[in-house]
This record gives C-alpha cells, sequence and structure tokens, in this order.
C-alpha cells in the first residue's frame, strides 16, 4: 500500500468516525498529530504514522501460519501480545510471528 493510499485510508477513517480526534485516540496519535498529517505539515515520522493507519484501518488480509486468513490488524494484535506459556496457542503463535514475513515489528533474530 502506498503513502497516498495510507492517507485516503486516514481520511475515510475521519469521514467515517466524524472527528480526526476519535480516529487519533484509536491510532494512539493526538488529534493535532491526525490534523498535521491530512494538512501535509507533519512534521514527524509519516512512514511510521501511516503504517499504523493502515494497520487499524486497513481491511487487507494477510496469511497466517498459525490462524490462516485473517486481517492485516488481527495479525498485528497477536502479534504484539505479550509471551505466556498458560497457554500452548500463545506460544505457538508467538514462535512463529516472530519469523513470519507479514511482522514488521521483527527485529533481525
Amino acid at each position: 500500500m502506498t503513502n497516498n493510499d495510507r492517507l485516503s485510508l486516514l481520511e475515510k477513517a475521519v469521514s467515517e468516525a466524524g472527528s480526526q480526534a476519535k480516529v487519533a485516540k484509536q491510532l494512539g496519535y493526538s488529534p493535532t498529530a491526525v490534523n498535521q498529517v491530512l494538512r501535509g505539515t507533519y512534521a514527524g515520522a509519516l512512514d511510521t504514522f501511516l503504517a499504523k493507519v493502515e494497520e487499524t484501518f486497513s481491511s487487507q488480509n494477510v496469511v497466517c501460519q498459525m490462524l490462516g486468513d485473517i486481517t492485516l490488524a488481527r495479525c498485528v494484535d497477536e502479534r504484539r501480545k505479550p509471551f505466556s506459556t498458560a497457554n500452548a496457542m500463545r506460544v505457538k503463535l508467538y514462535r512463529a510471528c516472530r519469523k513470519c514475513l507479514n511482522n514488521s515489528d521483527k527485529q533481525d533474530i
């Protein structure tokens, strides 16, 4: 997805939510940041911001080796959960997510 696609996704999210503040809360950014991105004056890491927009609002599906066909938002949610030995599926997901090509969070492991 290009940055222009992500900006369109942000505009659509704001339109559907009815306010920039609601979208900002979902993204974990300030309403000011959302406003600046939309106006093209954002001085922060635009790629990071727009990646968060894609992760939060995209209806794109990815193939998870453990869960099958899931949304990108669920992929992000699952891979960011903390490791837990209390659930065998969490252990398997943790291990699979660390090596997954869909994991944009991963560091060199």
